[in-house]
């Protein structure tokens, strides 16, 4: 696949959009005191995830802006020149988003955030297989990891100075064991980084299994070093590692369920528990995040269109059922923290929304502000 240059509606400035979320911002009340004084407030950007090619989607990856304080969300341009970007992934640097291409060819495409605020497409790569839903950095930099859904395979690409892909240095497919009950095959749905960056671990929907691979960070290639069997029929679809990084939460789409697992990093053994409660009777989980401290954890069920809350202990080997709440909208395909864990959002596919929520000092939600119109939202990336 040819580079995909770098349109004129690639270069647009996060300070011009932010400058027009805080104008956009409704005026807050006198105080009715001398004493009073307002609630320190920042803007900071968000990156919106889509499908171009779906009814009524987005025409690349949307931006937006958040206020710390309310949460309100003030929707911006598009970075155009990016086809179906149903995933994206931040750069330890902050200087590069990479995105996804869901779709038959399967790519991944870098996006620069230059120091003076512009955005800049530079180049797509086929990622060597079909579908890939998901996508993650090394922490070196070094090294995109993507996972290419339809056709069951993980890959791997460099990463240049300037953020910029180069032509993919491994591709792996997970050809046992055989698909779980009702599949046709290996679906990779993530690939992740432990967070010691020792090892790298594909959670595969079709064969219920989690591989866990060695990356050889000179050659950018995978070596598998172990192997995690899921209940059959489960479907693992997201793995999210509790902070300690001795720990880490699965979702299962098919069988709604949450699975613990502990995780011993000199090894890189995954080592699952019994599923449990979701807190709905039905429903397809989508995802996990944890809050920087490590005290909460929150899931995605999509079907019922809730969010359920999780109080952490043990050290991060147990979760305990708090509540759940509405998502405040459709299919809450995604979840995403702020930075400092205070606001949580998901992104809505079927209602094309984004809905935010202030993350209270017992891990309690509450709506923030009102939801964002985003065409078929299904990722939702927000920035410190």
């Amino acid at each position: 696949m040819n580079a995909v240059p770098s349109p004129a509606l690639g270069r647009l400035s996060r300070r011009s959009l932010l400058a027009a979320a805080l104008v956009a911002a409704p005026t807050a009340l006198a105080a009715p005191t001398a004493l009073a004084a307002p609630a320190p407030t920042a803007t900071h950007p968000l990156l919106l995830g889509t499908y171009t090619s779906a009814e009524g989607g987005g025409t690349g990856i949307g931006t937006a802006a958040y206020d710390t304080a309310t949460g309100a969300i003030t929707s911006g341009p598009v970075i155009a020149g990016v086809e179906n970007p149903s995933y994206l992934a931040l750069h330890p640097s902050g200087a590069t988003v990479y995105a996804v291409a869901e779709q038959d060819a399967g790519a991944v495409t870098a996006v620069a955030l230059a120091p003076d605020g512009t955005y800049d497409v530079l180049g797509t790569r086929p990622t060597g297989g079909s579908g890939p839903t998901h996508l993650s950095v090394h922490p070196s930099g070094r090294w995109l990891l993507s996972a290419n859904y339809t056709s069951g395979s993980v890959a791997v690409h460099p990463i240049a100075a300037d953020g910029s892909l180069g032509e993919r240095t491994d591709l792996v497919t997970h050809s046992s064991p055989p698909p779980g009950p009702g599949q046709n095959g290996p679906h990779a749905h993530q690939i992740v980084t432990s967070p010691d960056g020792g090892h790298v671990l594909a959670v595969d929907l079709g064969t219920d299994t989690v591989y866990t691979y060695r990356l050889d960070e000179s050659a950018g290639t995978l070596t598998e070093v172990s192997r995690a069997a899921l209940a059959p029929g489960s479907g693992p679809r997201h793995l999210t590692f509790h902070p300690g990084g001795r720990s880490a939460y699965l979702a299962c789409e098919l069988d709604n369920t949450t699975v613990v697992c502990a995780y011993d990093p000199e090894s890189g053994t995954l080592s699952p528990g019994a599923g449990q409660s979701t807190g709905s009777e039905t429903g397809y989980p989508a995802q996990l995040v944890v809050t920087g401290d490590g005290s909460y954890a929150y899931l995605a069920n999509r079907g019922p269109n809730s969010l359920t809350r999780y109080a952490v202990e043990d050290g991060g080997a147990t979760l305990r059922l708090l509540d759940t709440v509405p998502a405040g909208g459709d299919w809450p395909r995604q979840l995403a923290l702020s930075p400092d864990s205070s606001l949580l959002f998901a992104a809505n596919q079927r209602s094309s929304t984004v809905t935010a929520f202030r993350v209270g000092s017992d891990g309690s939600l509450a709506p923030a502000g009102e939801p964002l119109p985003a065409p078929v939202a299904v990722c939702v990336l927000p920035l410190a």
